[in-house]
């Protein structure tokens, strides 16, 4: 086997960067045995695109060097599984990833990843039972309180949802509507980048990029709502309100979506399912033109 190297990114955060680990030499043999897959790789009802939930979702492997025969160069792991377009094939080792997590110091992300794996594996058994994340097109109308959100964006996943923009672009991206390109960080642009990652900070950071802090749910007259939440000590989050009034998100570098990570429609970012972002912390106006991020 040629000597060579593998890269897998830890796909949890919607901030912040995700942490990225490295293995070659004698620990990529190790690994490229772990990795081996158990069979052809096949279509079937396990297989399930990335899953816009927030929090852990799966690993993102990159192979150089020689590829493991039966998986591409670039290709992603969830439960267990190597997902491959359409395609699923079971791994020789199927808990490859609290291998690969186990070898991340926790204060590098700041959240326990065995049971955040475990979570996934709960969550993933549900949605694919229930299959909630392939067919949106039974969710019910919504009736709203009559409120002209006219100036607010329109839901446009499909354009943020291409190989182009979605893996560059998180959730600070979405929420403002603003493509940078660079998983954008609340206060970077102004040099006033939060110091740590909780409700004060990550606000003030928004501020600094002239977000504008309100005690208010309803549309502004100008500009359109975000709503900031955060799971503390590792990672912050953002909503936006759209132009038919409902609550749309963007978890990190998965598509875009309207649905909270139980599945349901986001009526409420206080009220959704956030998983570990625990702490709702304010609604913010977004001011169109008057914004700068990176």
């Amino acid at each position: 086997m040629k000597d060579g190297m593998v890269k897998i990114t830890i796909d949890i955060f919607s901030g912040r960067e995700n942490p990225t680990v490295e293995f070659d030499g004698k620990e990529l043999e190790d690994l490229r045995e772990r990795l081996a897959p158990a069979g052809e790789a096949k279509r079937g009802a396990e297989v399930l695109p990335p899953m816009p939930t927030l929090g852990y979702r799966g690993l993102v492997v990159e192979q150089e060097g020689m590829p493991l025969e039966g998986l591409p160069p670039a290709f992603r792991i969830a439960d267990g599984m190597a997902l491959i377009g359409d395609k699923a094939a079971r791994l020789t080792d199927v808990e490859v990833e609290d291998f690969v997590c186990g070898s991340v110091p926790r204060e590098k992300i700041g959240v326990d990843l065995p049971l955040e794996i475990k979570r996934y594996r709960e969550l993933r058994n549900y949605l694919l039972r229930d299959r909630v994340w392939i067919d949106q097109s039974k969710i019910p109308d919504i009736v709203f309180v009559k409120e002209d959100c006219s100036c607010a964006p329109v839901y446009e996943p499909n354009w943020w949802n291409v190989s182009s923009r979605q893996p560059y672009n998180n959730c600070y991206n979405y929420a403002t509507n603003y493509r940078s390109d660079t998983f954008a960080q609340p206060g970077k642009a102004a040099g006033a980048m939060y110091g740590s990652l909780t409700c004060t900070a990550v606000k003030a950071g928004a501020v600094a990029d002239e977000l504008i802090a309100t005690t208010s749910s309803r549309c502004p007259k100008e500009g359109h709502l975000v709503a900031l939440v955060v799971a503390p000590g590792w990672d912050f989050h953002w909503y936006r309100k759209g132009k038919d009034r409902k609550w749309t998100h963007k978890p990190g570098g998965t598509p875009v979506t309207n649905l909270d990570n139980s599945g349901n429609v986001i009526t409420d970012p206080r009220t959704a399912d956030r998983g570990p972002y625990t702490d709702f912390c304010c609604f913010m106006i977004v001011q169109h033109g008057h914004i700068k991020i990176k």
